[in-house]
This record gives C-alpha cells, sequence and structure tokens, in this order.
C-alpha cells in the first residue's frame, strides 16, 4: 500500500496530509471536507480536488492541521492536500496545472508577519510618530 505525507504551511499554521489508496474520502482535524465551515473557506479547499478531477476518487487523505487562524489553516491544509495529490499519483500534467492555476496549491507561501520593535510593542514594527511642521 502506498503511503504519502506532506505538509503545507501559511503563517503560523501547519497542514500535515497523509495520502493512501481508498475510496475518495478527504478529511481535514477528522472532518469530511465538505462540512468545512464557513463557505468561502471551503471553497477556496475544494480547488486543487476540483482541478484534478476524477483523479482523488482513489485517495483516502487524512489532513491535521493546527497553529494560526482560520484563513492560515486553509491555506496551509490547500498546500498540504494539493501536494499530496501530486506526489501520490505522480502526474506532472497536474503539476502544472496547480501552478498555472495557483502557485500557492503546491508552494507554501514563504511571508510571514514581521516581528514588533523595541519600545513600540503596541504599535507595530514600523510604526512612527507623526511629524508636525507647525
Amino acid at each position: 500500500m502506498k503511503v504519502v505525507h506532506t505538509v503545507g504551511k501559511r503563517k503560523t499554521a501547519i497542514a500535515r496530509a497523509t495520502a493512501k489508496e481508498g475510496k475518495g474520502r478527504i478529511r481535514i482535524n477528522k472532518k469530511p471536507i465538505e462540512i468545512v465551515e464557513p463557505k468561502y473557506i471551503n471553497a477556496k479547499l475544494m480547488e486543487p480536488i476540483i482541478l484534478a478531477g476524477d483523479v482523488v476518487d482513489g485517495i483516502d487523505i487524512d489532513i491535521t492541521v493546527n497553529g494560526g487562524g482560520i484563513v492560515g489553516q486553509m491555506d496551509a491544509a490547500r498546500t498540504a492536500l494539493g501536494k499530496a495529490i501530486v506526489e501520490f499519483t505522480g502526474d506532472m500534467e497536474l503539476k502544472d496545472r496547480f501552478v498555472h492555476y495557483d502557485r500557492t496549491i503546491l508552494i507554501s507561501d514563504a511571508r510571514r508577519t514581521e516581528p514588533h520593535k523595541p519600545s513600540k510593542s503596541t504599535k507595530g514594527p514600523r510604526a512612527k510618530r507623526q511629524k508636525s511642521y507647525r
């Protein structure tokens, strides 16, 4: 039995996906992907599945996500899902389709929040006092 492990990251959210042969079940934190709320997040999560088509019918994918907020978790899960599908099938045409549609399906977003600087802990990393000329 073939088993593939992949990881997706976004900000502080980390998603770990395990793909294996099965009946096409995809679960995120032990919940079926169809019942993930809110719906706009569900729509974003379904993109790799829709792009892959019938390929995912024979793959069971379990995704565990922790850290970050709901949108960061969704992006991390989406990346892990896309990577798992491509790695399990080994289909380069599918990989090209994913990259052409949206690069973040396969490649984690490297942007991170900038840490706050000393003495400006509540204002943010680059906040300055507004200058007055009068």
